[in-house]
């Protein structure tokens, strides 16, 4: 399937494929037809998390080329991250030359910022945790001078951060934009509303997507911090009492919901908490009835999360649909609603 090469000026125009899975059906739809899919007392669940600048070039003490992509801020204040060696997002990550390798103390110089290595992380010696000389406000200043949004080769020029944003985020807590919500824009939504639909959001950290490290990649999502609201638990509860269908945007809205619901015996919990939940066949959801993701190829790791709402055969069948199509696939690309009538 081929990707999106860069984004769209009106994503609500952008493709949208509405699966029901239990009726083992599709069809083609809009990403503006979103509101004749989905009915009054329905709960569209977002990820309001805004996008960090979270590639940051640099070197090394003893003047190495590197990049460092943040991965997640810890409790601590330091932060974890991948290191790539010399080179940007214009060769694909897999065929970046390797990093040096880099022991506790070692120091490094990264969008301007001075950092220094605090551990080494399993599976691989790329994955650090530094920390930034700078904190509180001098760290974000010189992240939002510096840095630059995380970015694959498959793009056909480079992005700022704002084509990275969906249309509500708030917090920047994202290192890779939590991109099934990019095609959501206020048209979109303000209509959903109208129309009887009612939208909650949280805020989910959402992690790298690929590293190019093969030991790297198979570890991932890793664990991610999320955060619900009160009144977004109590939306969830008052949706599924009244009959009505909660419908995340992402699999970061789902990892959130019921990792939270895994970590308390089924009971959906506010505040703020990390989650490990890993999607996939077998997943059961206790809360989430439907999913609002992007177009993915049979084999790539997010597919194998759509597992979670739909059998393989039909995913295969829809992908070869949408390949056949001429869908584009990856953060800018076309959409798929998994949810049932």
């Amino acid at each position: 399937m081929k990707p999106a090469r860069w984004p769209v000026d009106r994503p609500e125009e952008g493709r949208l494929l509405y699966v029901e899975p239990r009726a083992r059906r599709y069809r083609d739809t809009r990403v503006a037809d979103l509101p004749s899919l989905l009915r009054a007392g329905d709960l569209l669940v977002v990820n309001d998390a805004a996008t960090l600048p979270a590639s940051l070039v640099g070197r090394t003490e003893s003047g190495e080329r590197i990049e460092l992509r943040l991965l997640s801020r810890e409790s601590d204040g330091t932060w974890s991250g991948v290191l790539f060696g010399a080179g940007d997002w214009r060769r694909r990550t897999e065929d970046r030359p390797p990093p040096p390798v880099l022991a506790v103390g070692a120091g490094l110089v990264v969008g301007g910022l001075k950092a220094r290595v605090v551990a080494v992380l399993p599976p691989s010696p790329r994955l650090l945790r530094v920390a930034f000389d700078e904190t509180g406000a001098a760290l974000w200043s010189g992240l939002y001078r510096s840095g630059r949004p995380v970015q694959y080769a498959y793009m056909e020029a480079p992005l700022s951060l704002w084509h990275v944003q969906t249309a509500y985020g708030a917090r920047p807590w994202s290192v890779e934009a939590p991109s099934a919500g990019l095609p959501l824009t206020w048209s979109v939504l303000l209509t959903l509303r109208k129309q009887g639909v009612r939208l909650a959001s949280l805020t989910h950290a959402a992690g790298l997507s690929s590293t190019g490290d093969a030991a790297l990649d198979a570890a991932l999502p890793g664990p991610e911090r999320s955060d619900i609201p009160a009144a977004t638990v109590e939306a969830v509860l008052h949706t599924r009492a009244s009959g009505g269908r909660v419908v995340a945007v992402g699999t970061t809205v789902v990892r959130a919901l019921e990792g939270r619901a895994a970590r308390h015996g089924g009971w959906l919990v506010a505040g703020e908490e990390v989650t490990d939940l890993l999607l996939g066949p077998g997943f059961v959801p206790r809360l989430v009835h439907g999913l609002l993701t992007g177009v993915h190829e049979p084999g790539s790791s997010h597919h194998a999360l759509l597992q979670a709402f739909a059998p393989l055969p039909l995913l295969q069948e829809v992908a070869a649909h949408a390949e056949a199509r001429g869908y584009l696939g990856h953060e800018f690309g076309d959409s798929c609603l998994l949810l049932d009538a």
